[in-house]
C-alpha cells in the first residue's frame, strides 16, 4: 500500500484536529534516515520533534527495551514499583542543575510534566496563580493550552481556559522587545492583574520552542529568578524540547546560571519512548500530598530502562560536544545562504536547536508563505523539515546528536537548494 493510499485511509478516521505535516508512511527509520512504504528516503531534521536526541532505532536503546520485555511490560509503578524506576530518578536528580537536593515524579507526556509542575508549585505555596510568556508552548491539555501564548493552532476554538494565568512578553531582541521591558511587563501584571502574593508560578523556555527557538538571555533569566525570590514565586523551567544535550549541555538551563525550583523533561528523555519527568527541589516536591501525583503508564518500565541508556549514550559518545559541532556546521552555511538570500532575517544555533527566521527585507515582515512553501518542497527533496514561529516564519532544525557528518551536509545542500529556487 503506497503513502497516498494509507493517508486516505487515515483521513476517513482520524479527527482534522490531528494533524500530519507530510503524507509519509514510515516503514523504517535509523539514525537520521526514515524510509517510507514506497522505498524513498528522507534525512530527518526534525526527529520526532527532538525526541530522538540519539537517532532513530538506536542499538543500544532497542537492546535495553527488548530485554525488559522479555521481563514484564507493565505494572503501574504506582502499585508494584522496580529497579529502573528508582534509578533513573536517582541519575536525573543527580544531573539537574542547581545545588539543592532534588527530588522527581515520572509520567508519561511533557503536557503532564507541565500539568503536574503547576500542581507542585500551588501545594507548595498555597497560591494559584500563574504567568507563562507569550510566544510559549507548553502542551495541549486544557491547562497548558492556557499556558501556551500561540493561538493558532493551540488555542482557537478550545477556550474557555482556566483562570488566574497571565503572559509577559518574552525577550527577543530581534522584534525590539528588551530584557528590561520583559522583566516590567511582570511588576505591571502584579500592579494591575494579580497580586504577586497570589502568584504560585512562573514558567518559562531557556530557549522557546515552537515560539520560535529564541534564547533567554542570562540577565532574564537572573531577574526571574530574583524576582521569585522576592516574592516566594516558583520558578519552573520548561526544558522539554532544550533538555539531553540538545544545546550542548545537558540543560539549557545550564547556560543562565540560575537554579529553577522545579524543572519539565520529556521529548529527548527516552529516545523515542513515552516518558516525562518532573525534577525540582526536594522540600517544594515533598508538598505534594500522597498518591497527588503519576498516572497509570508514569515511569513505565520501557521508558525507564531507555532513559537510562540515553543518559549512558549521552556521557559515552560525547552527544553535547557533538550537538555543539552540529550547530557550528548548519550555523556556518547558513549564514553564508544569508548573504545570497535576503529574506533570511536570522540564524540561531543554541547548540543543535537551530533555525531560520524568515522576513520581507524591506518591511520586516513575516513571511509564512515563504516558510510554508519551504516545508511544503521539503517531501519531493528527501528532507523533512519543521516549521515553527507565532507568525509561522521560521525553520526549525533538530537533526539527531548523532547524525553523520556528510548526511548532515546533504540535507543542508536539499534545504539551500529548496530556498535559494523559492528566493
Amino acid at each position: 500500500m503506497n503513502n497516498q493510499q494509507l493517508h486516505q485511509r487515515r483521513n476517513q478516521v482520524f479527527s482534522n484536529g490531528m494533524g500530519a505535516l507530510y503524507p509519509i508512511y514510515v516503514a523504517k527509520a535509523e539514525n537520521a534516515l526514515i524510509w517510507d512504504v514506497e522505498g524513498n528516503k528522507y534525512i530527518d531534521f526534525a526527529s520526532g520533534i527532538a525526541v530522538n536526541n540519539t537517532g532513530h532505532s538506536n542499538k543500544r536503546i532497542v537492546e535495553a527495551v527488548k530485554a525488559q520485555l522479555d521481563n514484564f511490560s507493565h505494572t503501574c509503578a504506582l502499585v508494584t514499583p522496580y529497579e529502573s524506576f528508582v534509578a533513573l530518578a536517582e541519575k536525573l536528580t543527580q544531573i539537574a542543575p542547581g545545588p539543592s537536593e532534588k527530588k522527581a515524579v515520572f509520567l508519561t507526556t511533557g503536557a503532564e510534566a507541565v500539568e503536574n509542575a503547576v500542581k507542585v508549585a500551588r501545594a507548595y505555596t498555597g497560591r494559584s496563580g500563574v504567568i507563562a510568556f507569550k510566544g510559549g508552548f507548553h502542551g495541549r491539555t486544557n491547562l497548558t493550552i492556557a499556558l501556551t501564548g500561540k493561538i493558532a493552532p493551540y488555542k482557537a476554538s478550545f477556550g474557555p481556559f482556566p483562570g488566574e494565568i497571565f503572559h509577559a512578553p518574552y525577550p527577543n531582541e530581534l522584534h525590539g522587545i528588551s530584557v528590561e521591558q520583559s522583566l516590567q511587563a511582570l511588576e505591571d501584571l502584579f500592579a494591575c492583574d494579580i497580586e504577586a502574593t497570589r502568584v504560585a508560578a512562573i514558567i518559562f523556555e531557556p530557549i522557546q520552542g515552537e515560539g520560535g527557538f529564541y534564547q533567554a538571555p542570562k540577565a532574564f533569566a537572573q531577574g526571574l529568578r530574583a524576582l521569585c525570590d522576592k516574592y516566594g514565586i516558583m520558578l519552573i523551567a520548561d526544558e522539554i524540547q532544550s533538555g539531553f544535550a540538545r544545546t550542548g549541555k545537558m540543560f539549557a538551563t545550564e547556560y543562565l546560571d540560575i537554579e529553577p525550583d522545579l524543572m519539565t523533561m520529556a521529548k529527548g528523555i527516552a529516545g523515542g519512548f513515552p516518558l516525562s519527568a518532573v525534577v525540582g527541589k526536594a522540600d517544594v516536591m515533598n508538598a505534594a500530598p500522597a498518591g497527588g501525583l503519576g498516572g497509570t503508564y508514569a515511569g513505565s518500565p520501557m521508558g525507564c530502562v531507555a532513559g537510562l541508556e540515553v543518559l549512558k549514550i549521552i556521557a559515552e559518545e560525547n552527544l553535547c560536544e557533538k550537538a555543539l559541532n552540529i550547530g557550528e556546521v548548519v550555523h556556518a552555511r547558513l549564514t553564508k545562504l544569508q548573504t545570497l538570500v535576503p529574506q533570511i532575517s536570522e540564524v540561531r544555533a543554541h547548540g543543535a536547536m537551530m533555525a531560520i527566521e524568515f522576513s520581507d527585507p524591506s518591511s520586516g515582515q513575516p513571511l509564512q508563505q515563504f516558510t510554508k512553501s519551504i516545508i511544503d518542497n521539503a517531501q519531493q527533496h528527501g528532507v523533512i523539515l519543521l516549521s515553527c514561529g507565532v507568525k509561522g516564519n521560521v525553520i526549525r532544525l533538530l537533526p539527531p546528536l548523532t547524525i553523520e557528518l556528510d548526511v548532515l551536509n546533504e540535507g543542508l545542500d536539499k534545504l539551500e537548494a529548496i530556498i535559494k529556487a523559492l528566493a
